[in-house]
């Protein structure tokens, strides 16, 4: 056991090494378990198909765009795709984080600027890294009740250029001068103004309840689990192996390349995709927590520009539209915890609810796909998972849910290596776990992922018998 901000975590056991040699992708197909899920919505809901932009690092190819720019390629991308009619679709939900000032409802801006009809409502969801996951989630609900039958969702994110404020101060200067009537008003508040007002306010991927970044709390949490710089490197090299694996045989086909203004080349792969030795990560200093911490830049998640969106409808409305779904989606939940010392504890708290909830065990799920905030995250919540402590102190349970099987979890890299563009990944995610199940003949996908709060998602999607690549 190790202590993690005054309170004590079990480290739990671990299966086994992640070796890279027991990871190759054609020799790591699931076999269907046969279980099938009864609907519950009384309208056996659908994700026909899911696409996405290439996922850039920030700063690169995509920095002279605004998010909108992306947001309305995976809009257009999902109607080109599946042939749905723009008047088919009766309601717009997209996630954001950070927000550009001039487009706050992005997910309206957006389709408009995608030649949706003025009569198409749309609406902007936060829920920082499951943004996406909220905005399909709401999908589902408004088609559960009856409302409208043919959503799009989706999600964006642009860390390219983010909003920097004046300080507080300044702004508050600006807004009086902005009201100030006379002369003698306007001068007072010029001689009140101080050079330190000047200084911006920089936004922190942090936690506003802690003021702790994300990654401080993902180094604490490695160490509370007794998770080793090895075993997180070791991790960060198989997702990008998987990753670079999955690009080269032509797996990631809900990529849809994008031609950006300045940019000789169409742009069409993942480029934060790099395979490095286990020697180098090793040479990596501590990003975070100096100079003893274990998470690096390399077994983080890196700051991302993408977007993502899918269709969603009822399986009546798909046959209708002539639309060939790809899965069913079939439950899921939302759970939150204490955000200082279990604020990527997500996964862990997820997935034994939601399979309990459904009348699932561990070997039913065919393809796993887990968000990867940082490797140390993801080890840290197969080992609470592994360990019958945890369990019992923290989870309420009698005994743990244990580990999923690792041939099937992320097969096709995670966003470690393709890329985390905070609210686009849910779709990802979902897209990843239909598109593989087609692919490696599987029948159930599980889907989780933290997100800052303190808060998770657990979604369970089942292969549709028409789905295809």
């Amino acid at each position: 056991m190790a202590m993690c901000g005054g309170r004590t975590l079990v480290a739990g056991r671990f299966l086994g090494k992640l070796s890279h040699k027991h990871y190759d992708v054609q020799r790591c197909l699931a076999t269907a378990t046969g279980r099938k899920l009864q609907d519950k919505t009384g309208k056996n809901i659908v994700f026909v198909d899911g696409v996405r932009t290439p996922f850039l690092q920030s700063g690169t190819d995509y920095s002279r765009l605004m998010a909108i720019d992306l947001a309305k390629h995976s809009l257009l991308g999902i109607v080109r795709k599946t042939g749905v009619p723009h008047e088919a679709v009766d309601y717009i939900t997209y996630g954001t984080v950070i927000q550009e000032v001039k487009t706050s409802n992005i997910g309206r801006e957006a389709a408009l600027a995608a030649g949706f009809p003025y009569s198409t409502p749309a609406h902007t969801t936060t829920m920082a890294c499951i943004s996406s996951n909220a905005a399909m989630t709401t999908g589902v609900g408004l088609i559960a009740a009856g409302v409208y039958e043919t959503v799009l969702a989706g999600g964006v994110e642009f860390m390219s250029d983010i909003p920097i404020r004046h300080s507080r101060k300044m702004r508050s200067l600006m807004l009086q001068a902005n009201r100030a009537k006379s002369l003698q008003q306007k001068l007072k508040l010029l001689l009140s103004f101080r050079p330190s007002f000047l200084v911006p306010e920089l936004p922190a991927v942090a936690e506003f309840s802690s003021g702790e970044t994300m990654g401080h709390s993902a180094d604490r949490l490695a160490a509370a689990f007794k998770v080793s710089r090895a075993e997180q490197d070791q991790y960060a090299l198989r997702s990008h192996m998987l990753a670079q694996q999955a690009q080269e045989k032509g797996y990631l086909t809900d990529v849809l390349p994008i031609k950006v203004p300045g940019v000789k080349n169409m742009i069409s792969k993942d480029n934060g995709i790099r395979v490095a030795t286990p020697e180098q990560l090793a040479k990596l200093k501590p990003a975070f927590v100096k100079p003893h911490g274990t998470v690096t830049a390399a077994n983080s998640s890196f700051l991302t520009d993408g977007a993502s969106a899918c269709l969603i409808t009822t399986e009546a409305k798909a046959k209708q539209l002539g639309l060939k779904p790809k899965a069913y989606l079939r439950d899921f939940l939302y759970v939150s915890q204490d955000p200082v010392d279990q604020l990527l504890l997500g996964p862990a708290y997820g997935i034994p609810k939601l399979l309990e909830k459904a009348g699932l065990k561990l070997q039913d799920i065919d393809v796993w796909e887990v968000h990867e905030a940082f490797a140390g995250q993801i080890l840290a919540n197969l080992k609470a998972m592994d360990s019958d402590w945890f369990a019992q102190n923290y989870m309420g349970r009698s005994a743990k849910v244990g580990v999923p099987d690792l041939n099937k979890f992320n097969s096709w890299g995670g966003s470690l290596s393709l890329g985390h563009p905070f609210a686009a990944t849910g779709v990802r995610l979902t897209t990843h776990s239909a598109n593989r199940l087609i692919k490696e003949d599987g029948q159930l996908a599980f889907i989780a992922a933290c997100a800052a709060g303190g808060q998770g998602v657990a979604m369970i999607v089942e292969r549709h018998p028409d789905g295809k690549l």
